[in-house]
């Protein structure tokens, strides 16, 4: 379990019909991510390399990014903290801004946090006080989510958390990127394949993926 939350912390680099036309100041394309456990305010070594790769794959539509604000700490109960955030800025940005697609995204301990935020229910076990899911409307909002090393049922458990479930309105457009022998989001041994998204390609594909969906 130490050399779990060890690794985790490790190797971290610095509801009513659109309209036709968005409102000045909205942007076409935005992304919200949430950084991994134990990095720096902002979105994270993997948010970044994802951010510069799908910018790069969606022409000239004009972008923009969002860091989900939560202590992303040891403490993993405050990821409850992220949760809020991430819904209440997303509710606001299809209420203010309905024509701009949202990417959701997250790292590790991030992951978690923006597969909750699709989740249709409060899971089982939830901490008192965990947010209430997103209006059923808001999935329309949201073009693609992308979960980088997110924890598995066996990993959640093992800290006493609830597991995670994909809403059904976001199955679909939601890419779950595990790399080979990530001990985070599978049964695998190899503490170094949770940093490795960037060097395996897999940031590249799931900007691909998001892409197609924008």
């Amino acid at each position: 379990m130490v050399a779990t939350w060890a690794l985790l912390t490790a190797n971290v680099p610095s509801a009513s019909a659109a309209p036709s036309v968005s409102p000045p100041g909205c942007l076409d394309v935005e992304v919200v991510f949430a950084r991994g456990t134990g990095e720096p305010p902002g979105v994270g070594f993997i948010g970044d390399a994802f951010v510069d790769a799908l910018h790069s794959k969606i022409g000239p539509k004009s972008f923009g990014v969002y860091a989900v604000n939560y202590p992303a700490t040891m403490d993993f109960p405050n990821a409850m903290d992220g949760i809020q955030d991430a819904d209440n800025h997303i509710q606001q940005m299809a209420a203010t801004c309905p024509n701009t697609k949202e990417v959701l995204g997250g790292f590790s301990q991030g992951a978690a946090v923006m597969g909750f935020v699709t989740s249709a229910a409060i899971p089982d076990g939830a901490p008192s006080g965990a947010p209430q899911p997103m209006p059923p409307e808001v999935a329309n909002h949201v073009a693609a989510v992308t979960l980088f090393g997110m924890p598995s049922s066996h990993f959640m458990t093992q800290f006493g958390q609830p597991t995670i479930t994909i809403g059904p309105l976001y199955v679909a457009k939601t890419d779950e990127l595990c790399a080979a022998g990530d001990p985070v989001c599978s049964d695998g041994g190899d503490f170094a394949a949770h940093n490795s998204y960037i060097d395996n390609g897999m940031v590249d594909q799931a900007a691909g993926f998001a892409a197609s969906h924008v």
